[in-house]
C-alpha cells in the first residue's frame, strides 16, 4: 500500500528549514560580534590598567621589583579576564538564544518531514544533512553548557547555516517513501548513532582547523592548548558513538541481507574512518601525540567521515546507494 505524504506537513518542514539557515547566520553574526568584541575588550582594559615605564629599566610607578621573582610579579599583574561592556555581554547571550532558536527550527523541520511521511526523516541524502546539521550545532551547545566554548559559535553556526543551504540547493527531494530496506528500526538505532557521532567529530573538526590556522599573535581566539582539548574531549565522546554505530550497522546488514560484512564501498569507508579516529586516540594516550601532528590525523579521521557520509553515496554504487540525489 502506497504511503500517503502529507503536503502541508512537508512544506511546513521546507518552510522550517529556510528559517533555520537564517537563524543560524543572525547567531553567528552575533557569536562573532561576542569573540571579537568580548575579547579585544578585555585586552584593552588590561593595557589601560598596565602603568607605563618612565624610562627603559626604571622601577618608578611600575610597582615591581625588577629582582623579584617572576611569581611575586605575577600576583602584582590584574587578572587575565575581565567583565566585558554590557552591550558585549547581550550580544553573547543573543547569540546563545539564536543558536537554540535555530536548533529547534532544524529539530522541528526534522519531525514535520518524518511526520509528513511517517518514518524516521533521514532516508536519504537531503535529510541526512539536515539531521548531521541538527547533531552537530546540537553537540556544539551542549558542551558550551559545560565548557566554556562559545568562541566556535560562529564557525560552527556558518558551517550549518553552509551545509543546510546546500542541501536545500542541491540535495533536496520531495518527501516520499523509501526503499524497503530503511522501513526498519535499525535505522532509528544506527543511522541516529552515526548522525551523533558525526555532530561530535565536526565540533572537533572545526577546533582543529582553527587550531591549525590560529597566529601566535591572536588575541580573540584561545590558546592552541584549548583548541586542541575541545577537540579531544569531543572525539573521546563521539568515538564509542561511532563504534556504537558501525557494530549496529553489522548487525542490520545481517538482518537485511544475511551477512554482517560484505566490503560494501560505504561498509570500508565507515571501518576506514574508525580505524583513523582509534589511530588517534592510540597515538595521543600511548605515544603522547599532540599539537599539530595529532590535529592533522583528526582531520584526516574528518575527512574520511565526510566521504563515507557524503562521496560514497554520489561517487560509488553498491547496497547502500540509496541516497536520492537530484
Amino acid at each position: 500500500m502506497p504511503v500517503e505524504v502529507d503536503a502541508g506537513l512537508a512544506t511546513l518542514s521546507d518552510q522550517l528549514i529556510l528559517a533555520t539557515v537564517l537563524l543560524y547566520v543572525f547567531a553567528m553574526i552575533a557569536y562573532a560580534l561576542d569573540l571579537a568584541f568580548s575579547r579585544s575588550a578585555g585586552a584593552e582594559a588590561r593595557a589601560a590598567k598596565r602603568p607605563a615605564l618612565a624610562t627603559v629599566g626604571a622601577t618608578v610607578g611600575t610597582g615591581a621589583d625588577p629582582a623579584a621573582p617572576a611569581s611575586a610579579q605575577a600576583e602584582t599583574e590584574e587578572p587575565e579576564d575581565r567583565t566585558p561592556p554590557a552591550w558585549v555581554v547581550r550580544v553573547g547571550m543573543v547569540a546563545v538564544g539564536l543558536g537554540w532558536l535555530g536548533w529547534i527550527a532544524n529539530l522541528a523541520s526534522l519531525i514535520t518531514r518524518g511526520l509528513a511521511v511517517d518514518r524516521w526523516p533521514w532516508g536519504n541524502m537531503y535529510e541526512f544533512v539536515v539531521a548531521m546539521c541538527l547533531a552537530t550545532v546540537g553537540a556544539f551547545l551542549l558542551m558550551q553548557l559545560r565548557y566554556r566554548v562559545r568562541f566556535l559559535g560562529a564557525f560552527v553556526t556558518v558551517a550549518a547555516a553552509l551545509c543546510l543551504g546546500f542541501a536545500v540547493r542541491y540535495l533536496h527531494v520531495q518527501a516520499g517513501p523509501v526503499v524497503p530496506a530503511l522501513n526498519s528500526y535499525w535505522v532509528a538505532i544506527h543511522v541516529s548513532a552515526a548522525i551523533v557521532a558525526a555532530g561530535l567529530f565536526i565540533v572537533a573538526a572545526v577546533s582543529g582547523i582553527l587550531y591549525l590556522i590560529r597566529k601566535d599573535t591572536a588575541v580573540r581566539l584561545p590558546s592552541r592548548q584549548d583548541l586542541e582539548r575541545v577537540a579531544h574531549r569531543a572525539i573521546v565522546i563521539g568515538f564509542p558513538i561511532w563504534t556504537f554505530a558501525v557494530i549496529a550497522g553489522a548487525l542490520w546488514a545481517d538482518k537485511a541481507w544475511g551477512r554482517y560484512w560484505g566490503w560494501d564501498p560505504k561498509e570500508v569507508w565507515a571501518f576506514i574512518t574508525w580505524i583513523v579516529y582509534a589511530a588517534y586516540l592510540h597515538a595521543r594516550a600511548t605515544a603522547g601525540w599532540k599539537g599539530k601532528a595529532a590535529t592533522i590525523v583528526q582531520l584526516v579521521a574528518c575527512a574520511c567521515l565526510l566521504f563515507n557520509l557524503v562521496g560514497v553515496n554520489i561517487f560509488f554504487g553498491g547496497l547502500h546507494s540509496y541516497a536520492e540525489v537530484p
